[in-house]
């Protein structure tokens, strides 16, 4: 065997074998849960184009854009009429949320008060508790106050588990809330109230918009809390696709999934790129 052969092998075998460290699993798992998370997402965009000529939506026949078109996504007025409650409880009851869980965010953030441990338990006890209790516990309040079940009382369902949400985001965000800003206000003149517009809430501000997005997700998408409440009269987005999947699925509840997916999509990337930019005011 020559010299040459023998190097080659020397060199081989003197180079350390490459291990499966945890940094590789690590990575190989973080995928692995980002496929498994979009691909139900995947297949829903994919099906808002598929050419389907019956009501059932699950086989793929081809791709069309006819479904995005106005008068074929809005053919369907129950659909639609579910879709459009959807969004006005959503909206109403994400802003409701986000007003007063600021101002108790704030406060469990800011002070120290008789009652302050009981009122973090009883936020977080919101958070935790399963949605069908909450949902079986509202149904009894409403029916025992004799209030008719419909949009009013989704939507104030929907206001009770958001506050805790929002409360929790603020509340993070005042606990690091430097002081020593809204004590140079004040000495410089701002009264409480002038300090807290001026000074602490535009600070405060992208942890109340985080708390409002979260609350519209969560109203936009519940369907335990608001089977309960929505009695016979009231259908929302969630209520009417449960209802269909006996007879098959429509392809405008795809396209209507995909837009709704594309706005939030595109409300994170805004906001992301908002965020880039103010972090690299101060530098330049």
């Amino acid at each position: 065997m020559s010299q040459a052969v023998l190097d080659r092998k020397t060199v081989h075998l003197a180079k350390p074998r490459r291990k499966l460290g945890g940094g590789t699993l690590l990575f190989a798992y973080t995928w692995l849960v980002i496929i498994w998370l979009i691909v139900p997402i995947a297949v829903m965009v994919l099906f808002s184009f598929n050419n389907t000529k019956g009501r059932y939506n699950q086989e793929w026949e081809g791709p069309t854009l006819k479904w995005y078109l106005p008068k074929n996504l809005f053919a369907i007025d129950t659909l639609t009429t579910a879709l459009w409650t959807t969004l006005i409880i959503a909206v109403v009851s994400s802003i409701v949320s986000a007003a007063l869980g600021t101002g108790i965010g704030y406060a469990l953030g800011r002070y120290r008060f008789r009652g302050h441990g009981t009122l973090n338990l009883v936020m977080f006890s919101t958070i935790s508790s399963p949605e069908l209790i909450m949902g079986a516990s509202l149904l009894s309040l409403f029916v025992s106050l004799n209030l008719g079940l419909g949009a009013v009382t989704i939507t104030i369902a929907h206001i009770m588990f958001s506050i805790s949400f929002v409360a929790t985001i603020v509340r993070a965000r005042v606990i690091t809330l430097d002081r020593s800003i809204e004590e140079a206000a004040a000495d410089l003149g701002a009264s409480a109230w002038v300090t807290f517009w001026k000074v602490t809430f535009p600070i405060i501000l992208p942890a109340v918009f985080s708390g409002f997005l979260l609350a519209f997700a969560l109203s936009i998408d519940d369907f335990v809390v608001t089977n309960f409440t929505s009695g016979t009269t009231t259908t929302t987005f969630p209520l009417w696709i449960w209802g269909s999947t006996r007879v098959g699925l429509p392809p405008q509840v795809n396209v209507m999934g995909t837009l709704i997916f594309a706005a939030g999509v595109l409300i994170a990337v805004i906001t992301n790129i908002r965020s880039r930019r103010a972090d690299k005011a101060p530098a330049e």
